[in-house]
């Protein structure tokens, strides 16, 4: 608890630093220390309110205390005893809260997402379910409260994906889905099997924390930025403006491509977002890599090769290979019910 008040301490100093510094019209008018400085002060308020929040219970909690002295039989008592239980709990829920603010696993957990999911092994079923999946972290997304917004996406006929690429934004996104990544595969009759036989086929899932500018410098001397028409199914156009964008970072050969937007300013917008997380992504695989001997997380290794879950149809069944979890609901988790799943990935990874 002292650790936790010296911390606090410091946060109370430097938020009364920036609450003057954002009425600093030098600041203001630099809009990328004013967008660096707004965000660390809003993440100081969130964690000074749920202090201040923790220091009303501790004084209720005292003060029930002392209602209690002398008093064990009555019915008086037992409504403060009760009372108390329920602060205590609230007590102990805001203290485990700051500390995970304060002492975050991954400094990227309060990240918004740049989510690709690519259909894999299987043909034309999956690309069906790599739909399938997008619908899935969808509706995860719209039942925390979170926005998905599709940034570029390749279709074909049967309405499945080859390729989708999203942007998930919402509180500590990255958080609960940065254990998504990797290989999911479906078993299941294909619509198109007349004989009934069970088929697997396969999608990946790619999980980027969202870079800003403040957080990955791109020499615009690096890129090669490349305008053309929008392209449908089967690659026919779909319109004659060059409001396209395919952006190609030159040293690491990364190549990003954005048409969904209406104009080229959005588009290229949503190509350098996609962009930057795939370079501070790569980065941080190096961190990885030389840190892999160290530690050896219970979850895997994040290897995108890596086949993470499997989804069977016939027997209701959805299994993370991971944490050797397996559940029997798969209409509630493809419908975004994912919590039990995330919940058991991030217990496994907290030990």
């Amino acid at each position: 608890m002292e650790n936790l008040k010296e911390k606090i301490k410091q946060i109370r100093a430097n938020f009364d630093t920036w609450e003057r510094d954002l009425q600093d019209p030098s600041i203001i008018s630099d809009q990328e220390k004013l967008l660096k400085l707004s965000k660390d002060y809003n993440e100081a308020k969130e964690v000074l309110e749920h202090y201040r929040r923790l220091e009303k219970i501790n004084r209720e909690i005292e003060e029930l205390d002392q209602s209690l002295s002398g008093e064990t039989e009555n019915e008086l008592a037992t409504m403060v005893a009760e009372e108390k239980q329920r602060l205590l709990k609230e007590q102990a829920e805001l203290t485990e809260h700051l500390r995970e603010i304060l002492n975050p696993a991954n400094p990227n957990d309060k990240k918004n997402i740049i989510m690709e999911i690519r259909a894999g092994t299987g043909g034309d079923e999956s690309t069906l379910f790599a739909a399938e999946l997008f619908r899935m972290y969808s509706r995860y997304a719209e039942k925390r409260g979170w926005q998905a917004k599709i940034i570029s996406s390749s279709r074909n006929t049967l309405g499945g994906f080859k390729e989708i690429i999203l942007e998930i934004s919402g509180k500590n996104a990255y958080r609960y889905l940065k254990y998504e990544s990797g290989v999911h595969r479906v078993q299941r009759v294909p619509e198109t099997e007349k004989a009934g036989r069970v088929h697997t086929s396969a999608a990946t899932v790619v999980v980027l924390p969202e870079a800003e500018e403040v957080d990955f410098k791109i020499d615009p001397a690096d890129l090669k930025i490349e305008a053309t028409t929008s392209s449908g199914h089967g690659g026919q156009s779909v319109n004659t403006t060059y409001s396209a964008i395919r952006i190609t970072h030159i040293p690491s050969g990364i190549t990003v491509q954005c048409q969904d937007e209406r104009s080229q300013i959005q588009n290229r917008e949503r190509a350098m977002s996609v962009l930057r997380s795939r370079l501070l992504d790569a980065a941080e695989a190096k961190k990885r890599q030389e840190m892999s001997a160290k530690r050896k997380s219970q979850i895997g290794t994040g290897d995108r090769s890596e086949k993470i879950r499997t989804y069977n149809y016939p027997q209701d069944r959805v299994t993370d290979h991971r944490i050797k979890l397996t559940l029997h609901n798969l209409p509630t988790i493809l419908d975004g019910g994912l919590d039990e799943l995330i919940d058991g990935l991030r217990k496994a990874d907290s030990n």
